[in-house]
């Protein structure tokens, strides 16, 4: 991996050189409207080069190694938090960020490692939460929270995440606790509920294939991220397929931003960019793409044209999942007893 990140760092410096007007774009895979890109190139004048990494802690060993000639970032919340302590990352202009006054003030109270969008700005925020089939249930009064999970109708048949952070997270939610607690006696209490509640009606821990695996009929409940079912539904089915919650006790969620890194060589351009995805019209165009519901820049709301894949009032009662720093390897303890006890 560090092998690679230097060839890449000496690729994207190279290219940098030679042309002052191409943005250097470090983001999740597929998570750039096509549409959008093309639309700042037209209007700056440039060209935007895309670089992609399918987890956080890929961009970040990356970044880390070595790897420069990248200008904007896509972390979630706790790694924004990290390199905001790792001196990792430019402020933002502010005075170029004209359309800060679309970016919803509940958004940026959750976002308390940087409420004031300092080095970072928000783009998404992903919620997990739970599916269920409902060509499947044969008691329709199933319990709309945690408790479905001991549901007996769904032996065989249930699904949670393989991510320590989201199903212990759901636990603690579920027993009244904060979701980022690191305490002992509330780390105990969510492996109690997971091992001997939960796990004996799982047919396994699945971060990637469950929505294969709903689609098709053999998963009837799943917890995780909804655009992973959604995505393999077709949209005519969604209706009368899937009935996406979450809980009233709330669920994890991940805020992923928008960051200038410190040595991007091409600042200006950078904040630009920042500046015109968080045009209404524009970021429209991103809701539209992911299906995500309007949560982030509510202006954007009026140019939307699709339906997204959930109400957009259940997205507010999630819980950030934040960087516990050395307090992670207790819930990683945790976390190996449910899964190899």
């Amino acid at each position: 991996m560090i092998c690679a990140a230097v060839l890449t760092s000496a690729v994207f410096t190279s290219c940098s050189k030679k042309d002052d007007r191409t943005l250097y774009l470090y983001n999740w895979t597929y998570y750039t409207p096509e549409e959008v890109v093309k639309a700042f190139e037209k209007e700056f004048n440039c060209t935007v080069k895309l670089d992609s990494y399918s987890t956080c802690d890929e961009m970040y060993a990356k970044l880390r190694a070595g790897a420069k000639g990248y200008d904007i970032a896509v972390p979630s919340n706790d790694f924004v938090s990290i390199m905001i302590k790792q001196g990792m990352l430019r402020e933002i202009d502010q005075t170029k960020l004209t359309n800060r006054k679309n970016i919803n003030p509940v958004i940026l109270q959750k976002a308390d490692y940087d409420p004031d969008m300092k080095y970072a700005v928000p783009y998404a925020l992903s919620a997990t939460g739970i599916m269920v089939n409902k060509t499947k249930v044969t008691n329709p009064n199933y319990s709309r929270d945690y408790d479905i999970f001991s549901d007996p109708q769904f032996s065989g048949h249930a699904t949670m995440m393989d991510e320590m952070r989201e199903v212990i997270g759901c636990a603690l939610l579920y027993k009244g606790k904060d979701m980022n607690s690191t305490s002992d006696s509330d780390l105990n209490e969510a492996y109690n509920v997971i091992a001997n509640e939960w796990k004996p009606n799982l047919a396994k821990f699945d971060a990637e294939g469950f929505g294969k695996s709903f689609a098709s009929g053999d998963f009837w409940l799943c917890q995780g991220y909804p655009e992973i079912v959604f995505g393999e539904v077709d949209e005519s089915r969604w209706e009368d397929t899937i009935d996406f919650f979450i809980p009233a006790e709330g669920g994890p969620a991940t805020l992923d931003s928008m960051v200038i890194l410190k040595d991007a060589p091409h600042y200006e351009l950078a904040n630009e960019f920042i500046n015109f995805i968080h045009r209404p019209e524009n970021y429209a165009l991103f809701i539209d793409e992911f299906r995500y519901p309007c949560v982030v820049n509510l202006p954007a709301l009026e140019y939307t044209t699709k339906p997204a894949m959930y109400n957009a009032e259940q997205a507010y009662n999630c819980t950030l999942k934040l960087d516990l720093g050395d307090d992670l390897d207790k819930v990683h303890d945790i976390w190996q007893k449910v899964r190899f006890n």
